[in-house]
C-alpha cells in the first residue's frame, strides 16, 4: 500500500520503514533530504516549507501508486516536511522495498525526483545574511 504525507512534525523513519517490511522484500533502498547550511553560495540558515496540502498528497500518492506499475517493487512510502526547519532536519524521506536491490534503488531515485517536479511543496530560505527567497526548482535546476 503505497504511502504518502506532508508532515508538520519530525519524520519517523522507523515507523516508515516498518511499512515496507514484507517477506516478499529482500532489498530496501531510501532517500534522506536534509537541511544543508549553504545553496547557490549563499549561507542558508533555516528553510520553510509550504504546500497546497490536499493537492500535495493526491499527487504524492499518485507518485507512489505510478511507481508499482513502473518498477517491480512491493512497498513504497513518501513523506514530506512543511513548517520552519533547522539546519540538519531531515526534509523528506522516500523508503521503498523490493525483491532485489536494482528495482529499489531505481524507484527510489524516480519517486523522489517526481516528488521534487510534481508536488506542490514550495521552499523558501532563510539566508544567514538576512535575505530570504522562495525556491522552486525546475527540473533542470534541481540537480538531475
Amino acid at each position: 500500500m503505497p504511502h504518502f504525507e506532508i508532515s508538520e512534525s519530525p519524520i519517523d523513519v522507523a515507523r516508515l520503514r516498518e511499512l515496507l517490511l514484507g517477506t516478499g522484500a529482500g532489498a530496501y533502498a531510501s532517500f534522506e533530504g536534509w537541511v544543508r547550511d549553504r545553496n547557490d553560495g549563499r549561507a542558508v540558515q533555516a528553510l520553510t516549507y509550504e504546500s497546497y496540502r490536499t493537492l500535495a498528497e493526491a499527487e504524492g500518492a499518485a507518485i507512489l501508486a505510478e511507481a508499482h506499475t513502473r518498477f517491480d517493487i512491493q512497498q513504497a512510502a513518501c513523506v514530506h516536511r512543511v513548517g520552519r526547519l533547522a539546519l540538519g532536519e531531515l526534509a523528506v524521506w522516500v523508503g521503498v522495498s523490493a525483491a532485489h536491490r536494482g528495482p529499489a534503488f531505481d524507484a527510489c531515485r524516480w519517486i523522489i525526483d517526481e516528488v521534487k517536479s510534481r508536488v506542490p511543496i514550495w521552499k523558501h530560505e532563510h539566508y544567514a545574511e538576512g535575505g530570504q527567497q522562495w525556491l522552486h526548482p525546475s527540473p533542470q535546476e534541481d540537480g538531475r
